[in-house]
């Protein structure tokens, strides 16, 4: 009897696959057509209930009790919101029976709302108000309710970040807010968020805050099967995260990128189930022809004004790397961050989770295998390591989320180094060995890969500094800079880790013996700390005031206040011998930035103006007015898409030619210059300190390079 009840259930539920396949094949979903339509076989089954068993050891699901009180959370968080926009009402001189009616709600999107968040998660939310509420009224009265609530800790509000946000922990429950205010008289509890029509006259903050709800509904709107979408979602997000390629602020990819990863292969694998989903999962992105995008649907042409991706208008588009596009209008890349180095490693991931998922599909390795974080420690020689510090807990959690959005930028400086070819950072951050009563203090690593030379200085001095003055100007920018707040970068070799972590995360990432070796040494300034990479066994600072590039000049020009005077200037000079790890021995192949010839430096493809020569940047640059030079840069690097590294002669006149000076130009840093209202003047000011600048410079190019020119 029970056999015969076991075949009755398998023949119902064959049948119910059968249906929905059906059902898929006549709803095509995505770009294109699926690859396969194949429904699940037993084996399937099996390895997606093993799957399911795996994960629980790594509280990736809530209970029942858990569910529910995020959702009371939540509900005292919209009755709050509805509270707050009847009070503001009312004092805008509505009647409160009207104030009454006009609403307001809490939406929720990312991890949350799509189903996969883990145990202790935090909630992403949205505050959505009628026209009459504003943006400072959330930021004010709102906030000061929040305060009286006995639930809130942790309060604090970003208004100037470029989503701006209330960051709350709610009854042990951490919530980021966001707000959006429609050009609405009210806010009906039943709006649904993805109709166009509602981004009419809302400003770019309004819409940026609408567009994780947005994306989020459309995502789980374009998957075949939500449930196996779910279980899929889950398992690629803890293994990037064990992976250490889980982070869209250092330049691998967020929650949002990976779910859509996922979605897609959903779509091309629309009957499923999640073990097979993980599989092919890596089938397809570790065989996908970057920077092929990657796309859920066709692209919406909304026209209401709105910038979206597209690299057939906007030329800064087509250098994307890894692009992974939005599906709800206004459609963005939500890879933006990506970098040369970390698209590289995510590649190789890729490939390495193929080979394991194809290993557990036979039953060779079980799912654990997939979830071992690899060696991180043990696969590089060399690092630096970047080291925040503060004297207050409040200061230093702001400080440090300022260090690690900028740290893709040091990234960025470090790969145009032409002999450096991986620069691999670890999302995890560490606290110091032996902490310091009145000193809070965060560390980051980068693993370091060289091209294979023999016995070659590489000086790295430049590129570590530009990004920590990078660092301090946007500090003093957002006045967020205080005392005791500093950054210092120094070099270390894998042998010497051991004085940095303690010792059960390095025998985790590494099995063999550390060798001892002295510390480096420590600076008073961070914002210049800087070392020798040598061939020895330790690393050793050397002072360098005399030995400064010219192009510093600028950068030490603004950023003197954010440093302290009697400061010694450092450099980094890595010695490329026999010690150091090399991009062959790692079996990476990663593209390396070299001088564009005039044959190669054509604009691209899809740009039908003139082909972009030497002769043609010349032409741009020979200015005599620093003001005119400023503007021609601009315009040039807005034609390469912000890519540009020019190196410019300049030769003011009147003088001979004895007393001429070389100097260079990087964009990336250059145009932040600009931004702030800073003329190149002050740069040749700086750079001619000796003499009185005379009032004119001649300007020629010498040479230039695009990194990321196709």
């Amino acid at each position: 009897m029970w056999t015969s009840q076991l075949q009755t259930q398998q023949q119902q539920q064959l049948q119910q696959q059968q249906q929905q396949q059906q059902q898929t094949t006549l709803r095509t979903l995505g770009m294109t057509s699926a690859i396969s339509v194949a429904g699940p076989k037993p084996i399937d089954f099996q390895r997606t209930a093993e799957l399911q068993e795996v994960l629980k050891p790594y509280n990736v699901f809530e209970t029942d009790e858990e569910l529910n009180h995020r959702m009371e959370i939540l509900s005292k968080l919209n009755s709050l919101v509805k509270e707050w926009i009847c009070e503001a009402s009312i004092k805008r001189n509505m009647p409160p029976n009207v104030a009454e009616q006009v609403g307001g709600k809490i939406y929720t999107f990312g991890s949350y709302r799509l189903g996969v968040h883990h145990k202790g998660a935090d909630i992403d939310a949205l505050c959505v108000a009628p026209r009459h509420i504003d943006r400072s009224d959330y930021f004010t009265s709102f906030f000061e309710l929040l305060k009286q609530q006995p639930e809130v800790t942790e309060l604090r509000a970003v208004e100037e970040a470029f989503v701006p946000v209330i960051k709350m922990n709610f009854d042990d429950i951490e919530i980021d807010m966001l707000f959006a205010r429609l050009a609405l008289k009210e806010i009906p509890d039943n709006m649904d968020l993805r109709d166009d029509c509602l981004l009419k006259n809302l400003d770019q903050k309004c819409v940026r805050s609408l567009n994780g709800c947005r994306v989020t509904d459309e995502i789980l709107r374009l998957v075949p099967n939500i449930e196996n979408f779910r279980l899929a979602l889950r398992t690629i997000k803890l293994w990037a995260k064990k992976h250490g390629i889980y982070s869209n602020a250092l330049g691998y990819l967020g929650g949002v990128s990976w779910a859509m990863l996922v979605a897609r292969t959903c779509q091309l694998y629309p009957n499923a189930v999640a073990a097979t989903l993980v599989h092919k999962f890596f089938l397809v992105f570790s065989q996908w022809k970057w920077p092929q995008p990657v796309l859920l649907k066709q692209p919406e042409n909304v026209n209401l004004g709105f910038p979206v991706w597209d690299p057939r208008v906007n030329v800064s588009d087509r250098y994307h790397l890894m692009p992974i596009i939005t599906p709800a209008y206004p459609q963005q890349n939500s890879t933006f961050n990506v970098s040369i180095s970390t698209r590289t490693i995510m590649q190789e991931e890729f490939k390495n989770g193929l080979v394991i998922t194809e290993d557990i599909m036979q039953g060779k390795v079980t799912w654990d295998k997939l979830f071992e974080p690899p060696n991180l420690f043990s696969k590089y020689k060399h690092f630096i390591v970047l080291l925040a510090s503060s004297t207050s807990a409040e200061d230093h959690l702001e400080w440090c989320g300022l260090i690690e959005s900028k740290v893709r930028h040091l990234i960025g400086n470090l790969e145009r180094n032409q002999h450096i070819t991986l620069a691999h950072v670890n999302p995890e951050c560490f606290p110091p060995l032996e902490p310091e009563s009145d000193k809070f203090c965060t560390m980051w690593f980068i693993g370091l890969v060289f091209a294979k030379t023999e016995n070659l200085n590489v000086d790295l001095t430049y590129d570590i500094q530009s990004f920590t003055d990078s660092v301090h100007r946007q500090a003093a920018l957002i006045k967020m800079l205080k005392d005791g707040m500093k950054i210092e970068a120094r070099h270390v070799k894998r042998k010497q880790l051991h004085n940095y972590l303690p010792l059960p995360i390095i025998k985790k990432e590494k099995k063999t013996s550390l060798t001892p070796s002295s510390t480096p040494p420590h600076h008073r300034n961070g914002a210049n700390a800087a070392v020798l990479l040598s061939s020895g066994d330790s690393a050793s600072l050397i002072n360098t005031t005399n030995k400064k590039r010219v192009s510093d000049s600028a950068t030490d020009t603004y950023c003197k206040k954010a440093k302290n005077e009697d400061s010694p200037n450092s450099a980094i000079v890595v010695n490329c011998g026999e010690d150091s790890n090399s991009a062959e021995e790692h079996g990476l192949t990663v593209p390396v930035d070299t001088l564009i010839t005039d044959e190669q430096c054509m604009e691209p493809p899809l740009l039908a103006a003139t082909p972009i020569t030497n002769e043609y940047i010349k032409w741009k640059l020979e200015n005599d007015e620093p003001t005119k030079l400023t503007i021609s840069i601009l315009s040039l690097s807005d034609e390469l898409g912000l890519k540009l590294r020019i190196r410019v002669f300049a030769e003011p006149y009147f003088r001979n030619e004895a007393e001429s000076c070389i100097f260079v130009f990087y964009l990336d840093n250059f145009c932040f210059i600009i931004t702030q209202k800073l003329h190149i003047w002050w740069i040749l000011q700086a750079m001619d300190s000796e003499h009185q600048p005379p009032s004119k410079y001649h300007y020629f190019v010498t040479d230039y390079y695009t990194p990321h020119l196709p």
